[in-house]
C-alpha cells in the first residue's frame, strides 16, 4: 500500500542557539532528510557527486537520495562539523554507495581547486557537483555588516562556487550536471540579509550565464531556490535570537518551513538526464506556495 506523508513539523520550534556553523544533531526538532515516500529508480546509477555542505541540512538530504539513486558520493565539510558528516557517510553506506569525507574552507580558493581534485581521486571522476554550502548573518542595518563579513559571505557563496565549477568542468563529460543552492532571498532580497540576498543573486545570475556557455560541452547548469528550510544555518545565525528561530518559517503560505526531504528531490531531478535533459539555466523556486508572479 502506498504510504502517506507524515505531517512535518510546525513552529513553533523550542528556543535554540548555536555557534555558526550548526550541527544538525543539536537542532530540536531533528530535521528530516529520510525522504520515506521517495521511490528511487536508478536514476543516477554509478554517477560520481561533490556535494559541498554535504554534512547537514539540504547537503546531507541530497547526498542521501544521490546515493539511493546509485550514485557514489563526496561530501565537503567544515572542521567543526565533522561528526554531522561522519553520520552522514554512515547513512550513504548504509545505502550501499561510497561517501568520501572532504574536510576544509570554501572561502580559500586553493581548498576549493584541492576539493575537486579530492573528489575526482576518490571517486574516479566526477559526473555531478553540487555547489550547496553558504554562510549568512541577519544584520538589522547596513552599517552593521563589516567588510569582513561581507567578503566572507561572497567568498563562501558565490567566489566558491566559480572556483569549484572552473576546476570541476575540466574532468566532467557530456551528460553531467551542475546544481547550486539558491535561495528565494535572491529572487526577492531580505532586508535582514543584504550581503547574503547579493550573493545569492549572483549565483542565480552566473548559473544562467554558466549553462549558456558549458552547453556546447554537454553540461548543464541549474539551481534551487528554496524559502525557509528547518537546517542548522538558522539557529547558528548569530542575527537570529531564539525567540525568532522558535518561529521560523511561519510567515510562509503553508506556515512552516520546508524539510530538507522536500527540496532535496529537485536536485536529483536536475542532475538526472532522464528527467531534465532539456533543462539547462533554469532557477527552480520551492517557496511553500509563494508566487513570484
Amino acid at each position: 500500500m502506498e504510504q502517506e506523508q507524515k505531517p512535518q513539523p510546525r513552529p513553533p520550534y523550542p528556543k535554540q542557539k548555536q555557534r555558526a556553523p550548526g550541527l544538525e544533531s543539536k537542532l530540536r526538532p531533528r530535521p528530516r532528510f529520510e525522504a520515506p515516500l521517495y521511490k528511487a529508480s536508478g536514476k543516477l546509477l554509478d554517477k560520481r557527486a561533490l556535494i559541498t555542505g554535504g554534512d547537514s541540512g539540504i547537503g546531507r538530504a541530497v547526498a542521501v537520495l544521490y546515493a539511493r539513486e546509485g550514485a557514489d558520493v563526496a561530501i565537503q565539510f567544515l572542521p567543526s562539523e565533522r561528526s554531522d558528516a561522519e553520520a552522514t557517510r554512515d547513512l550513504v553506506e548504509a545505502a550501499g554507495r561510497r561517501c568520501y569525507l572532504i574536510e576544509g574552507d570554501l572561502s580559500e580558493e586553493t581548498f576549493c581547486d584541492e576539493c575537486v581534485q579530492q573528489a575526482v581521486d576518490s571517486l574516479g571522476g566526477l559526473d555531478i557537483l553540487v555547489s550547496n554550502a553558504a554562510h549568512q548573518m541577519r544584520k538589522e542595518k547596513i552599517e552593521e555588516i563589516s567588510s569582513h563579513e561581507w567578503d566572507y559571505t561572497f567568498r563562501v557563496n558565490i567566489y566558491a562556487y566559480f572556483h569549484l565549477a572552473k576546476a570541476a568542468v575540466h574532468h566532467m563529460k557530456p551528460g553531467s550536471a551542475i546544481v547550486a543552492t539558491s535561495s528565494e532571498t535572491g529572487l526577492m532580497g531580505n532586508k535582514r540579509l543584504l550581503d547574503y540576498s547579493a550573493t545569492k543573486g549572483a549565483l542565480n545570475a552566473f548559473t544562467m550565464s554558466l549553462a549558456q556557455m558549458l552547453i556546447d560541452r554537454g553540461i548543464r547548469v541549474n539551481a534551487v531556490a528554496p524559502g525557509p528550510v528547518w537546517t542548522p544555518l538558522n539557529p547558528s545565525d548569530e542575527g537570529a535570537p531564539p525567540e525568532k528561530v522558535k518561529h521560523f518559517g511561519e510567515d510562509t503560505p503553508m506556515k512552516r518551513p520546508a524539510q530538507p526531504e522536500e527540496i532535496a528531490p529537485a536536485y536529483v531531478f536536475l542532475a538526472s538526464d532522464a528527467d531534465s535533459s532539456y533543462i539547462t539555466g533554469v532557477i527552480l523556486p520551492e517557496l511553500g506556495g509563494t508566487t513570484l508572479m
